[in-house]
């Protein structure tokens, strides 16, 4: 079976490579006919290729560990907009590429709302980018060449969700306030931010 094992995976079929020899049993078992074969096939091959695209996503998403919403504390702070923050979660404002911007004071969730949102980006198909600001202003300032720049400000622009956080916590030069500007205006009404 090796060498139709190498044409499926070279045809990009790896899922059904890397497991011939189960699906072929099992083909066998239930004396599937071929068309309940290619069925089962393509249905393994998309979920296994569904499956990987997210975790691709996850992970570049920068999201790293967060709190579930259904821990947060909605008790605590007790003026909190909750009808607001689950409708935000639902996600409505990507599609009309509108903003979110999340105002409270230090230490009341805001990082785990945004965190949140940007999951559920993520498990609805959206490409997205969870960073903080000052990530963000180290990384355009360290952009030796004009070129370079260009690249990185189109790679912030591109995303499906863009979340910065921790934005309020810096005093911002001329040169960073620039630069973030410079983000902020290539998302305007072409692709959501958190902010």
């Amino acid at each position: 079976m090796a060498p139709l094992t190498d044409q499926l995976a070279t045809l990009g079929l790896r899922y059904t490579a890397a497991h011939l020899d189960d699906l072929v049993a099992l083909a066998t078992k239930r004396r599937w006919s071929p068309t309940q074969l290619l069925e089962h096939l393509a249905e393994s091959e998309q979920q296994e290729r569904t499956r990987c695209s997210l975790e691709r996503r996850l992970a570049r998403s920068r999201l790293g560990r967060f709190t579930p919403m259904s821990d947060f504390d909605w008790a605590w702070p007790k003026r909190i907009d909750r009808p607001a923050v689950e409708a935000v979660l639902r996600l409505d404002f990507l599609a009309e590429a509108r903003n979110v911007i999340l105002v409270a004071a230090q230490g009341l969730g805001k990082t785990m709302i945004a965190q949140n949102i940007a999951h559920a980006a993520v498990l609805a198909g959206t490409h997205v980018l969870f960073t903080t600001a000052a990530q963000l202003l180290l990384d355009l300032g360290g952009q030796e060449s004009t070129r370079g720049l260009a690249r990185r400000f189109n790679y912030y622009a591109t995303r499906g969700l863009l979340v910065l956080d921790e934005i309020g916590y810096l005093s911002y030069d001329a040169r960073a306030a620039d630069l973030l500007f410079q983000v902020v205006s290539r998302r305007y009404e072409r692709k959501s931010l958190v902010l």
